[in-house]
């Protein structure tokens, strides 16, 4: 049995009020990776454009730090 299989069955158990619980916790599951997931997309753009600031001779003696 997979693990989606047991969530299943476990699933047919709970009353309603508390499946409306769980679906919240789906939705917040799935909205915490999509945050996770932008901010590593905006911290992959950025980089580009912080390397012009950040890899310079003046400040390499920063990066042994």
């Amino acid at each position: 049995m997979t693990v989606k299989d047991m969530i299943k069955n476990e699933l047919e158990r709970l009353p309603d009020n508390i499946l409306a619980e769980v679906y919240d916790f789906i939705l917040f599951l799935e909205t915490k990776k999509t945050k996770a997931l932008l901010a590593k997309s905006y911290q992959q753009l950025s980089d580009s454009s912080f390397e012009k600031i950040w890899v310079n001779e003046e400040d390499a003696v920063y990066d042994t730090l």
